[in-house]
């Protein structure tokens, strides 16, 4: 058996990890007798949150929709996950042609506000150009990720450029910028697909024409509850030492970043809640369960060691918790 098709085999039955919220010390098998964070009668609403609150739903990788009654905000939006062999065949064929599947992106991402890049690479940038266009949302990232986006079409007046430090005022909701980094991997600690530029390049056509570009982090309030995304298992301790969200998204991957997960529970202050994520294989559906393409369960035991009043969280694909 292969180390995919043995992570496949690992993956929490749909019913099990269905709006699965459970402390953070228990198992995944644990986890229909465990502490369900969410009332399963919304699991698929496409309501606004009865709350009042923020409805946090999860699009794959590191896409994620924050919904109120009057914003809708999203981080890295891509849902084309067109196939690239980034799991099953030992890490992504760099020559893998750029799909944006317009019918898909209208489906799952009817409307944004607002929407924030990490970073450059494909599986999380490829998406916005087309969707800023259709939705008129404000877009923001670095020199690099606005440079990228500008040679796929996007919408000039709607680029904001950002480095980290900005801290913004929207409708209904801020937004604080940070500097990071992203995971580096090898004897050599390359990023993949690394690189900036300073100027538009000829339109990306293959998956490493869309490099990295720089790194972002986001703190997002929406006024008593705030979220903290990093795009990449890397970040920069100084850059968010003592910040405090509600919500922190950590995710898989860590292996070349010292104790990522501790390490970022300790900066953010152990916050109340923890949401797995970029934890899926993108090759496969969205519209079907998500199917692990990393190992999560040592980032909820690191979560439940380090922190064990936070309760960790796993969303599925297309599914939505609310805060």
């Amino acid at each position: 058996m292969t180390e995919h098709e043995e992570q496949r085999r690992r993956t929490p039955g749909r019913l099990t990890r269905r709006r699965l919220g459970i402390t953070a010390g228990a198992g995944v098998a644990a986890a229909a007798g465990g502490k369900v964070a969410v009332d399963a009668a919304f699991a698929d609403s496409d309501t606004e949150n009865p709350t009042g609150g923020v409805r946090l739903r999860w699009l794959g990788t590191n896409a994620w929709e924050f919904k109120t009654e009057t914003a809708t905000v999203l981080i890295d939006p891509w849902v084309s996950r067109f196939p690239t062999g980034a799991y099953s065949s030992g890490g992504a064929d760099p020559d893998t042609r750029i799909e944006v599947h317009e019918d898909v992106i209208d489906e799952h991402l009817p409307e944004a506000d607002c929407i924030l890049v990490t970073h450059g690479h494909w599986d999380h940038i490829a998406d916005v150009p087309y969707l800023a266009r259709r939705t008129g949302a404000t877009v923001l990232g670095t020199e690099t990720h606005l440079n990228l986006m500008r040679a796929m079409d996007a919408p000039e007046e709607q680029l904001g450029q950002v480095k980290g430090g900005e801290y913004y005022q929207f409708d209904g909701f801020t937004v604080e910028v940070f500097r990071s980094t992203h995971s580096a991997g090898g004897e050599h600690k390359r990023i993949v697909f690394g690189g900036t530029t300073t100027e538009a390049p000829k339109r990306p056509k293959r998956i490493k024409d869309l490099i990295e570009g720089g790194s972002l982090t986001y703190l997002i309030d929406f006024g008593g509850v705030s979220f903290f995304n990093a795009g990449s298992a890397n970040f920069l301790d100084r850059e968010i030492e003592g910040i405090r969200p509600t919500v922190l998204f950590v995710q898989p991957g860590g292996g070349h970043t010292p104790d990522y997960v501790g390490r970022m529970l300790e900066a953010t202050g152990h916050p109340p809640y923890v949401v797995l994520t970029h934890w899926d294989d993108f090759d496969e559906p969205l519209t079907e369960p998500a199917v692990p393409g990393l190992d999560w369960e040592p980032v909820r035991d690191r979560v439940a060691e380090a922190s064990p009043d936070s309760e960790f969280i796993v969303i599925d694909h297309l599914e939505s918790h609310d805060f």
